[in-house]
């Protein structure tokens, strides 16, 4: 049996993390009324739960706002009662196929033939006793299944509508109705039920496709409720006026004598290219509000389509609908409420590799779309070239993000042992200027994503000297630099990156900054060497040194903390580090931010990204809900795992962890770097590159590219 309990242990917490970090929305908005838009949660929270389960209905009502509206696809069943699922086709969303696999139909749907399971072959009691609901998913244009399948086959059964209105008992419920011509085919008079069910109070929004329908209820419906007419495919027509709807988008005024609204597909607002990239908005939200009609959009989730411009950020493209300066929808239509929710707040942003989402990593295009957006942080990580001089570029394989295997030079291929097992040609095998001849290449972490096409070659890479100069009269809080293989450097090509990074940083002026103006920086320097950091805490250094932990650690012992505190002011861990997970789900927390924040180190926490497969299943196909829960406040660890064992007995399940080891001092202390004996002019030694004015921390962020959190996550000690 289905209990609250979890619904309010699973999303409570959540609201308290996004109100907690976001400030407070604004009181004005560009939509008809003035009003903030409306949150329109398509059944329930469907991008999670099964779609119109009392489940996604309960979570999405306690994750959300008290003002979202429910939205309920109505359908009815043989002996004309009401229930609450999204397609008419009920294989698409519900095990029925597998109850009554005879009960197969062929009925014409819009004038087209449709074969499947219906509602109008079955009493309520059938469908309510028999069978229970699974996760509504579709097949995109890269043929993606993301949505967690833990969930199929769950307790979750299907209800009435009036059944859903006295458990749930909303402040706002949305009913929509697709097919009153399908069903009045069949003898079921939806007009009917719709004015009865209304009449219980709780109904705010009725719509529908069919502006005959509308119609008929606008004599006998509450004058509360609003009618909101909705658009479909342009080129389809709507069976009750037998008029496509584009050509009704020229008949807004008549639409106006029928209903209060119209809903639209967001591609009407933001027309998309055929290379997946949005164009100009029209000037429908225009012309609907010069009618007197409030607007909504439709088809948003987390784990759909995202044109390029997003950088698959689901958080950007609700902020491109509801407050991009020049209009405001008045509400939009979604499986994740939660992020339509956020996207009533602000956010900030910190590149990693610069906006490495948009750009080739380490580009000037790269670092100036992070600047725009409005970085607190921007970095650099440091590679050689043959002839001596320190570079930014993501990796030291120059196949990872350059087009060097198509190249003059791909003949340089080799295997060096110390660096990688696989053949590679390295940033010390060529020179800048061979270097600056070679076109970037944007990164892919995920296969089936692919990054902002258009530009996946452009951009020109960067000195480290080119960086620091350019970063210098920027808006920034500060500037991170990543020191990798020094030890390789020195021993075997004959580099002391330290000494080359301390000089640049003092030719550059970086130790001779105006504390009281926005050209001050403060230096952070990462590593994941400690000897690179203890020699540099020799130097009397006063850039904020950052270690960064062997992946996958769950404690560190007094003594190792202890170790790290000599040489560093932070740490940098692993998002695993942090949470574990098993099959896409939270286990556990571990033990490393608490151990590591009792000696006084703050804590930082990479990489995020913004694909909707990097979060675990918790945090919702939401980069901006994962953050919150690192930086403000956790969801309740583990529970959704454990649901799978209380309310899915057939369909969960998952694998057990080992522990996560305990990193000790013997894993931390190093060896002295090797002395290098230069095998070309780089420069003279600075011994105090890094003093700078003291700065006030960054504030919190999060990001719409790919980034490193760079949060101290102070709060988590008051958990």
């Amino acid at each position: 049996m289905l209990s609250y309990r979890w619904i309010l242990l699973l999303s409570v917490v959540v609201v308290v993390a996004v109100a907690a970090e976001l400030p407070l929305a604004s009181t004005t908005f560009k939509t008809l009324t003035g009003n903030a838009p409306l949150v329109i949660a398509r059944g329930g929270f469907s991008g999670l739960f099964p779609d119109s389960s009392q489940f996604a209905f309960g979570f999405a009502l306690s994750a959300t706002s008290t003002d979202t509206s429910l939205w309920c696809d109505v359908q009815l069943t043989k002996d004309g009662v009401g229930f609450c699922l999204r397609d008419l086709l009920m294989q698409n969303g519900t095990t029925i196929s597998q109850v009554y696999p005879g009960g197969k139909q062929t009925y014409r749907i819009n004038g087209v033939p449709k074969t499947g399971w219906f509602p109008v072959d079955y009493n309520m009691s059938l469908l309510t006793n028999q069978f229970s609901t699974h996760i509504y998913r579709w097949a995109v244009t890269q043929a993606l299944f993301s949505r967690t399948d833990k969930f199929d086959f769950c307790n979750f059964r299907i209800f009435s509508v009036t059944g859903f209105m006295s458990s749930i008992e909303p402040s706002s419920l949305w009913l929509n109705v697709e097919h009153d011509v399908f069903y009045t085919e069949h003898g079921l008079n939806m007009t009917n039920y719709i004015l009865s069910v209304q009449k219980l109070g709780f109904v705010k929004y009725i719509s529908s496709p069919e502006l005959g329908f509308l119609e008929t209820l606008s004599g006998g419906i509450d004058h509360k409720v609003k009618l909101v007419f909705r658009f479909l495919d342009k080129a389809v027509s709507d069976l009750s006026t037998n008029k496509t709807y584009d050509s009704m988008l020229s008949d807004l005024a008549f639409i106006k004598t029928i209903a209060s609204g119209i809903m639209v597909p967001k591609s009407y607002i933001w027309p998309v290219t055929s290379d997946n990239y949005i164009q100009l908005p029209t000037q429908i939200v225009k012309d609907a509000h010069d009618a007197g009609l409030e607007i909504y959009a439709s088809d948003f989730s987390n784990d759909g389509i995202f044109p390029y411009n997003y950088s698959y950020d689901p958080l950007e493209e609700y902020l491109s609908f509801v407050s991009n300066g020049g209009f405001s929808v008045d509400g939009v239509l979604t499986d994740h409420p939660l992020t339509a929710s956020e996207a009533i707040g602000n956010i900030l942003i910190i590149s990693h590799n610069g906006a490495s989402g948009d750009y080739p990593d380490c580009t000037d295009l790269a670092y100036e779309k992070a600047v725009g957006d409005g970085a607190d942080v921007i970095d650099c990580s440091i590679e050689m070239t043959k002839d001596g001089i320190p570079i930014c570029m993501s990796s030291i394989n120059l196949y990872d993000s350059t087009d060097v295997q198509n190249s003059k030079f791909s003949s340089l291929a080799s295997v060096v042992p110390e660096i990688q097992t696989k053949p590679g040609i390295f940033t010390f095998n060529l020179t800048w200027e061979e270097i600056s001849t070679l076109r970037p290449k944007i990164t892919h972490p995920y296969h089936d994503f692919v990054r902002n096409p258009r530009y996946a070659n452009q951009g020109k890479f960067f000195k480290l000297s080119d960086f620091l100069t350019y970063a210098k009269d920027k808006d920034l809080s500060g500037i991170m630099i990543i020191m990798k293989n020094a030890a390789f450097m020195a021993k075997s090509l004959g580099f002391d990156v330290v000494d080359l990074v301390t000089t640049a940083l003092s030719n550059a002026g970086y130790d001779n900054m105006d504390p009281t103006t926005k050209n001050n920086k403060e230096i952070m320097i990462q590593s994941k060497d400690s000897a690179v950091l203890v020699k540099l805490k020799q130097r009397l250094t006063q850039c904020k040194l950052v270690y960064s932990l062997p992946l996958k650690v769950g404690d560190v012992s007094d003594s190792c903390v202890a170790d790290i505190k000599k040489f560093a002011d932070a740490v940098i861990v692993d998002r695993e580090s942090v949470f574990a997970e098993s099959k896409g789900f939270i286990i556990r927390k571990s033990k490393v931010v608490e151990d590591v924040q009792s000696a006084g180190l703050a804590v930082y926490v990479e990489v995020f990204r913004n694909e909707y497969v990097s979060p675990p299943v918790d945090f919702f196909a939401d980069g901006t809900v994962e953050i919150n829960n690192y930086v403000q406040l956790q969801v309740p660890i583990g529970d959704l795992a454990q649901l799978l064992d209380a309310e899915c007995s057939t369909g969960g399940m998952l694998p057990a962890l080992a522990p996560m080891p305990v990193l000790n001092s013997s894993d931390v202390i190093e060896p002295p770097l090797p002395a290098a004996e230069p095998k070309s002019a780089a420069g003279s030694s600075a011994t105090n590159a890094c003093v700078v004015g003291v700065l006030a921390p960054p504030p919190l962020f999060s990001s719409s590219r790919e980034y490193v959190l760079l949060a101290t996550l102070l709060l988590l000690q008051m958990l």
